[in-house]
């Protein structure tokens, strides 16, 4: 981002593209989930990893702003899905759920499955997941990846990883907004 931070993008390579950003606080990290929520259409899939305090929930909550989400959304560590009514801004504002799974306490990833979660990640809603790398081996090819890192105290690295075309597109239709975002 030329304004806020360094941002660099690479070309799509086997179905693969990336671009990373530094997010100088917090309220910028929620402004570029904002700015991805507004993007997202049913079907989609958001993974996000990252140590405690990267940054993940605050990204979400972003996310969930840009999907027009009205309620509050917080963490869902202890339940390991919650469920919000947003709006797809890209599909005429039609409803749009968001689900929010955490996946920090899962033990083995079988659960998702044992739990029937694994059917929400093929639905009509839009799916984040924090804690994804907890259950790596159950995800389909096609998403997009989320990496987020400490670089200090309010600073956040965040590496986006876009898998197939439709994500993809996601990811430039997004570097593209996110020279919208001015500071604050």
């Amino acid at each position: 981002m030329r304004d806020e931070g360094r941002d660099a993008g690479m070309p799509a390579q086997d179905g693969i593209c990336s671009l990373e950003v530094i997010s100088q606080r917090a309220s910028q990290t929620q402004r570029l989930g904002a700015a991805l929520g507004a993007l997202l259409q049913p079907g989609d899939l958001i993974l996000l990893d990252g140590q405690l305090g990267a940054g993940k929930t605050t990204f979400t909550q972003g996310l969930a702003r840009g999907m027009q989400v009205t309620t509050v959304v917080n963490s869902p560590t202890f339940t390991l899905l919650k469920e919000y009514q947003g709006m797809s801004a890209s599909q005429g504002n039609k409803a749009l759920t968001l689900y929010h799974f955490d996946l920090y306490r899962l033990e083995d990833p079988d659960e998702i499955v044992d739990l029937g979660f694994e059917d929400y990640f093929y639905g009509s809603g839009v799916c984040v997941v924090e804690w994804a790398g907890n259950a790596e081996e159950l995800w389909p090819a096609e998403r997009l990846d989320i990496r987020l890192s400490s670089v200090d105290e309010t600073k956040r690295r965040l590496l986006f990883v876009a898998s197939g075309p439709r994500y993809c597109e996601l990811l430039r239709q997004f570097q593209k907004n996110m020279y919208a975002i001015t500071r604050s």
